[in-house]
Order: structure tokens, then sequence, then C-alpha cells
């Protein structure tokens, strides 16, 4: 019986077994240290990986940003770091750290250069996804590296590195970070590059425990103490690394819980035939629910608020908003109200910018007209006359007449000035002789 365990054992470890699949272990390592180099070619690649990803960010474009991440070479340097590691190769450690600092350098340079010229300067949605990471992002990190190691040290890549690059998404950090650069919006810069700072860390951290399950030969022999510190050293990066995205975590799976919690107290406790809960909001020391229709009674309220806290509401105030319908409504209008009051004082400052460049524009426009005709008037009333242009200079209306030098005397000039305040309409037109 136990012989049979153990047979059967062997079997299910066979279909696991990565060493008899190993890529020839010198032919990776100069594959990778090939891939860590950024000059040349490698550079412009990148520089033009980080235009199309911040093109895709700018017009909100999921295929663009794919298309930036599939041609981006960032991961060479970071592979490169996490086999280093792995080996005890310090030299191509050193290599890896320089080229990962120049190349994250360049592409915020880049993408920071882009935002400050593109006229598209709101934040979309494909934008705002880059700046509070978690450790869902942790998580994704370090599959997408688990992948991208086992793809460049085995036999069976596939399709793999393609997508690694796909799900690991380094180029979108960076480039929100160049956004962020360009507006002097910190939260995006530090959020973004926290982002990127955790795909950086947690693809090196596969691939070094990658290169160490395919018993890599390692090429510089710590002493045990050497060792002890070296490790001690990546957990601490990784767990500091972790932490920012573990609070963050917390804080978006605590708000999904009490909204979860909000909607199926109101559902069971609130909700009855005739009835229509038009709003929730959930505050500090209140939940505040804005009810229309037939009329929740005082003893069913009562009764809601004896079960708060079976539904983790404990500690809250119960506030019911309601009226037989347009009282309720005016509540939800009035809350409504308050919320877009910012949105509509800023859509009317525009609208009002817009409409005095339009005045301004319609007023060009005219005095181009006006010129122009007045221009071929003059020159057929008044023949010394060569050319008239008019505009305005400070806010009043001004004249300049291009004419044969000593060909007008004081009196044809001072008709000429009253002809173009008539045909202008404006008396006080000041003409300039030229």
């Amino acid at each position: 019986m136990k012989t049979d365990i153990q047979d059967r054992w062997k079997r299910v470890k066979a279909y696991f077994n990565l060493l008899n699949d190993r890529e020839d272990e010198q032919q990776v390592i100069e594959q990778v240290s090939a891939g860590v180099v950024f000059r040349g070619t490698n550079l412009w690649i990148l520089m033009f990986a980080i235009l199309i990803a911040s093109l895709g960010l700018n017009v909100n474009s999921t295929a663009v940003i794919i298309g930036a991440m599939l041609v981006s070479p960032l991961m060479g340097p970071i592979i490169g770091m996490g086999l280093a590691v792995g080996i005890g190769d310090y030299d191509l450690l050193r290599r890896a750290l320089k080229n990962y600092g120049v190349a994250t350098l360049i592409s915020i340079v880049t993408a920071t250069v882009y935002f400050v010229i593109s006229p598209l300067g709101e934040a979309r949605s494909e934008l705002l996804a880059r700046t509070s990471p978690t450790l869902f992002d942790v998580l994704i990190a370090f599959c997408g590296g688990a992948a991208g190691v086992l793809a460049l040290t085995t036999k069976s890549k596939g399709q793999v590195i393609p997508g690694v690059a796909i799900a690991t998404a380094l180029m979108p950090p960076l480039c929100t970070a160049g956004y962020g650069l360009a507006t002097a919006q910190w939260s995006y810069f530090f959020g973004a590059f926290y982002l990127f700072f955790i795909n950086t860390v947690f693809i090196a951290l596969s691939t070094f425990l990658g290169v160490k399950l395919l018993r890599f030969t390692t090429r510089r022999t710590l002493t045990p103490e050497g060792q002890l510190r070296g490790r001690r050293l990546v957990w601490t990066v990784v767990v500091v690394t972790m932490l920012p995205a573990a609070v963050m975590t917390v804080n978006i799976v605590r708000k999904d819980i009490h909204e979860r919690n909000v909607r199926q107290f109101v559902e069971k406790e609130l909700t009855q035939p005739g009835t229509q809960i038009l709003s929730t909001h959930l505050g500090h020391d209140t939940l505040s629910v804005v009810a229309v229709g037939r009329t929740i009674s005082d003893t069913e309220i009562a009764d809601a608020r004896s079960r708060m806290d079976y539904y983790g509401l404990k500690g809250r105030r119960l506030e019911v908003i309601q009226g037989s319908g347009g009282e309720g409504l005016d509540v939800l209008m009035a809350r409504i109200n308050s919320i877009s009051g910012a949105a509509d004082a800023e859509r009317k400052r525009m609208t009002d910018q817009v409409g005095a460049l339009q005045k301004r524009l319609d007023e060009y426009l005219a005095l181009d007209t006006l010129s122009a005709s007045v221009d071929a008037e003059a020159r057929s009333l008044f023949p010394e006359v060569n050319h008239i242009a008019i505009g305005k200079l400070g806010g009043k209306l001004v004249a300049v007449a291009d004419i044969d030098n000593g060909a007008m005397t004081h009196a044809d000039r001072q008709r000429l000035t009253g002809w173009l305040g008539l045909r202008s309409g404006d008396a006080d037109i000041d003409v300039i002789f030229r």
C-alpha cells in the first residue's frame, strides 16, 4: 500500500517537474544579460513605447496601451536583477541596476515632456487606474514575473513573454508618473511610481525564486553570515514594499464591506411595497436614507434602528428623509445640487470664458472685414493712399495709412481722418500716416 502511494506521488511530481525542461543555463544568462543593456536601439524602442503608452492613456485607449506594453523592453533589467541575485553575479546586478535607473529616468522624462505639450489634459479612467495600487497588483506582478522567468529558463516558451508584458504593465505607471509631474499632481506621481516599484520588486523576486527552484549554479558563494544578511535584505525590501499596498487594500475591502452592509440593511429593513429608496449616504456617524412613496412608519424605522448592529452599522444614527412624493424628491435634488455645486461653478466659469473669447474673435473678424473694404474704397477716393489697415491697440481703434512721401497735404490728411471716422463708426479713431 505504501509503495503504491509513493509511485503515484512520483507520477504526480513528474507532471510538475521543471528540471527536465530547463533551458541551457549559460544560454539563459547570456540572453538575460543582453536584455539588460539600454543603449542605441533599445533606448529608442523604450522612448517610442513610452510615447505610445502616453498617447493611449491620453485618449483612454486600452488597445494602444496594450500595444505599448508589447513593444516595451523594460522587463530586461528587472529580470536581470532577480537573476543576478539568484546566482550571485554582482557584476550583472550592477549593470542591471544602472540600466534600470537610466530606463526609468528616460521613461519619466519622455512621458513628462509629452504631457506638458499635449492639448488633452484631463485624467481619464485608464490613467486613474494606475494611481492606487493594492495587494492585487502585488499578486499580479509576482505571478506575471514567475511566468516570465519560467518562459526564459525553460524550452517550452510558447507565447508567455507577450502575456507577461501585458499582465505586469510596467509602462502605464511610468507614463502616469510623468503625467503627475507635468500637471504638478503629486498624488498621481507617487501613486503611479509606487505601482511601478511594486512591479519591479515582485518581478525580480519571482525571478530570484525561479532561479533557485531551477537550481542554477551560484557563481559566488557567500559565507553563512553573508547569505543570512542577503536573505534579510531581500525580505525586508519585499515587506516594506507590500505595506502601503496592504493598507490601501484593507481600506478598499472595508469600504466595500460597509457598502454591502448598507445595501443589505436597506433592502431587508426599509424596503417595502409602494416605497422607493432613492439614495443612501453612509457618513462617519450617520446613515441617511432618502425615500418616496408609501411612508415608512416610525415603528418600522425604530425596528430598523434596533437591528443596525447586525449589519455592522453599530454606533451610526439612522436618518430617514421621506415624503409622499415631491417632498422626498426636493430633498434629493437639494443634495444633488449641493454635491454638484462646485462642478456647476466651474462649468459657468468656462462658459463665460468661452463667451469672452468668442466675442473677441467676432471683433477681430469684423475688423478684418472692415479693414479690407476700407482699404479698397480709400485707394479709389484718395489716390495718394497705397494701403490702409485698421485694428485695435489698447482697446482703441487705430488706422495705419501707407502714403507716398509728401503726397498728402494737412487738409487731405484731415479729410481722410474724418472719412475713416464715419466709415468705421468711431469718430475718435487714431490715424497713423506712414
